[in-house]
């Protein structure tokens, strides 16, 4: 059954779409990039095959997701965010980034994935704080590559390695996820081993600036 708050009121409608118990976490898997149901459903542990069927048909069904074919196999199928789905890029982003402050040492035993730093790095970033040089900076976490590129004032992010980075960036995803959420400094981090920089130390100030993080 349909729950809607009947109000008219762009708030409300919103949450009419996204405000349903996993939603969000569904656009936020696809915001990482397309995926396959079975991906989703390993990614979202504890929604279940029908929870998921259910939230996916919605968000369909209000041209939020649309499902394609995947190449090479004519019954799989792929979900990813249309342009109206990716209007909430910078929505969710946000609400990551106020989100973080609520993080504390009681959280560290939940589900961490290295895909979720991708979108992590894009909810930290200050605007104000973009460097004025062009350069790249490179992320490991776990098995995760994934770059920020800052060209002309603008930032854009990447995945997959690139050649000759400023700076080199090496640690765990759940390291990762406590030095965004400023429960630990990345300078501990450093000094422990749980980070690993490789790169210009003026980098390395230019991108903790940028993020946020000094």
């Amino acid at each position: 059954m349909s729950r809607e708050y009947g109000q008219f009121c762009g708030l409300a409608t919103g949450l009419d779409v996204i405000g349903e118990r996993w939603t969000l976490l569904v656009v936020r898997e696809l915001l990482i990039g397309p995926a396959r149901f079975n991906g989703l459903l390993h990614n979202l542990p504890g929604i279940g095959p029908n929870l998921l069927t259910d939230r996916l048909r919605m968000l369909t069904e209000r041209g939020v997701v649309e499902q394609t074919s995947l190449a090479g196999d004519g019954r799989a199928r792929l979900y990813r965010l249309t342009e109206t789905g990716e209007e909430l890029r910078y929505p969710v982003l946000g609400l990551a980034r106020w989100g973080l402050s609520f993080l504390d040492k009681s959280d560290t035993d939940g589900e961490t994935r290295a895909e979720w730093g991708f979108l992590a790095v894009q909810a930290m970033i200050v605007q104000e704080a973009i460097p004025d040089v062009d350069e790249v900076y490179e992320f490991k976490v776990s098995d995760q590559i994934f770059q920020i590129l800052v060209h002309g004032g603008e930032v854009t992010f990447e995945r997959g390695e690139v050649q000759e980075p400023a700076l080199t960036i090496e640690c765990d995803a759940k390291t990762f996820v406590q030095v965004g959420a400023r429960m630990i400094s990345p300078f501990q981090a450093i000094a422990t081993g749980d980070v690993r920089i490789k790169g210009d130390p003026e980098a390395v100030l230019r991108c903790s600036l940028m993020l946020g993080l000094t």
